[in-house]
C-alpha cells in the first residue's frame, strides 16, 4: 500500500540577478503598505539593509527595522522581534539575511498574531492561526528556510535548539538575489554551502523521502557538489552564486517535505552548549553519521557517490556508498572546515551530556534510516572528538 505525502513549500519563488529591486511590487501584491524588516548589525554594516530601505522608500512603502537578530538566536531575541512586530502595525515583514535573521523573522510575523508563549509552540502543528504575511530574502546559499514551514530557536536554559513547525511558517514570498551573496566571506560560504548541501544528503536519505523529495534532493546535491568550490574560491562569480542559491533552495523544499536526520540532531546539542555555527556543526558531524547510516539504505547511498561526481563503476554498493562518505570528507578538507569538536572546547567528559541531547531531537530521529542508541551517539561524538 502507498503512503500518502503531503508537499508544501512556498508559493511564489522570484529568483534573478538584482530581484531585490521588485520587492515593492510583491509587498503591494500582498496588500502591504507597511512592513517590518528583519535582520541582523552584519546586513546593516553590509549595507544591504540600506539598499533594501532605499528601494522601499522610492516605492512610498513605510518600514520600520528590528536589527538586533544574532547568530543562534534565543528566545529573548524572538520575544524582542514579535513584540516589534506588534508595535509597528506592519502587514508585511520582510527577513533578510542568514538563517538566523530569516527564522526570527518568521517566528515574529507568525506569533505577533498569536498569543501565549514561545514555550506553548515548540513542536508540531500547535499554531492556532496564521500571522502577518512574510518575504523572506536569503543572502546566504545555507538555511532554505525561505522554502520551510519550521523555525529553530536555542533554548539557553535546557541548552537546546529547539523547532517550531507549522504550515503557517511557510513564508508568502521568497526573493533570491544572487548579488546580495556577492560579499560572503569564504568561510561562510563554505559553512552555509556545506548546511544546504546537507540538507539535501539528509532529505534523499530520510525514511520519509517519496520520488518528489527525491527529485529535489538529487538534484540539490549535484548542484551544490559542482559549485561549492568555487563559490569558496571566487566568491564574485555570480553565475556560482546563483547555482548556489538555487541548490539551497531545492534542499529546502527536499527537506522541508521529507524532513533531515541525525546529523542535524547531533548539531543541535553542539551548537547550543558551545556556540559551534550551525554549518560548521554539521559538517563536522557529518561524515561519521553517514558512515553509520549507511547500511540503513546502501543503495541510496551509493547513488549519492554518483551525484557528488564520484566514480563508482567497478564497485559494490557498500563501496560506492563508502566512495560518498569519503567524498564528503575531502570536500569539507578543500573548504578549509574543521574536522574536530575538540577545537570548539569540547572535551571526553562532554559526550555523554551531549549524547543525551541527542536522543532528545526525537522528531528527527524519527527520519534517520538507521536506529540510534544513546550508546551509538557516544561513539560518533567521540569519533570526531
Amino acid at each position: 500500500m502507498h503512503a500518502i505525502h503531503t508537499f508544501q513549500t512556498t508559493p511564489r519563488i522570484v529568483m534573478g540577478n538584482g530581484c531585490l529591486g521588485q520587492i515593492q511590487a510583491e509587498i503591494k501584491r500582498l496588500g502591504g503598505t507597511t512592513v517590518m524588516i528583519v535582520t541582523d548589525p552584519g546586513i546593516v554594516a553590509a549595507g544591504i539593509a540600506g539598499r533594501l530601505e532605499k528601494i522601499l522608500s522610492d516605492g512610498g512603502i513605510s518600514f520600520s527595522r528590528f536589527d538586533q537578530v544574532s547568530p543562534d538566536p534565543n528566545l529573548d531575541i524572538a520575544a524582542s522581534a514579535i513584540d516589534a512586530v506588534r508595535a509597528s502595525g506592519a502587514q508585511v515583514v520582510i527577513g533578510i539575511g542568514g538563517g538566523s535573521a530569516i527564522d526570527i523573522a518568521k517566528t515574529a510575523a507568525l506569533l505577533a498574531d498569536n498569543a501565549g508563549q514561545l514555550n506553548d509552540y515548540f513542536g508540531i502543528d500547535l499554531i492556532p492561526k496564521t500571522g502577518r504575511r512574510t518575504i523572506i530574502v536569503p543572502t546566504t546559499a545555507g538555511t532554505g528556510s525561505e522554502v520551510t514551514p519550521i523555525v529553530i530557536l536555542s533554548d539557553e536554559a535546557e541548552k537546546l535548539k529547539k523547532g517550531i513547525v507549522s504550515p503557517y511558517l511557510i513564508p508568502a514570498v521568497a526573493l533570491l538575489d544572487p548579488e546580495l551573496t556577492i560579499g560572503l566571506p569564504p568561510q561562510v560560504t563554505a559553512a552555509t554551502g556545506m548546511d544546504a548541501l546537507i540538507h539535501g544528503v539528509e532529505a534523499f536519505t530520510s525514511k520519509n523521502a517519496y520520488p518528489m523529495t527525491d527529485l529535489l534532493a538529487c538534484q540539490a546535491i549535484e548542484l551544490i557538489a559542482r559549485n561549492i568550490r568555487m563559490a569558496f574560491a571566487n566568491g564574485q562569480d555570480l553565475a556560482v552564486r546563483g547555482r548556489m542559491l538555487e541548490g539551497s533552495l531545492l534542499a529546502g523544499m527536499a527537506f522541508a517535505n521529507a524532513g533531515v536526520t541525525a546529523v542535524h540532531a547531533f548539531a543541535y546539542p553542539i551548537g547550543a552548549e558551545f556556540h559551534i555555527p550551525h554549518g560548521v556543526a554539521n559538517s563536522i558531524m557529518l561524515t561519521a553519521v553517514m558512515e553509520f547510516n549507511m547500511l540503513g539504505n546502501l543503495k541510496k547511498f551509493a547513488r549519492m557517490a554518483e551525484l557528488l561526481g564520484e566514480y563508482t563503476g567497478g564497485l559494490s554498493e557498500r563501496e560506492a556508498a563508502m566512495a560518498a562518505v569519503q567524498a564528503l570528507r575531502t570536500l569539507a578538507g578543500d573548504l578549509q572546515i574543521p574536522e574536530h569538536l575538540s577545537a570548539f572546547g569540547v572535551r571526553e567528559a562532554d559526550i555523554p551530556m551531549l549524547a543525551q541531547g541527542v536522543m532528545k531531537v526525537t522528531r528527527l530521529l524519527a527520519n534517520n534510516p538507521r536506529v540510534l542508541t544513546q550508546k551509538d551517539a557516544e561513539k560518533i561524538y567521540l569519533s570526531v572528538l
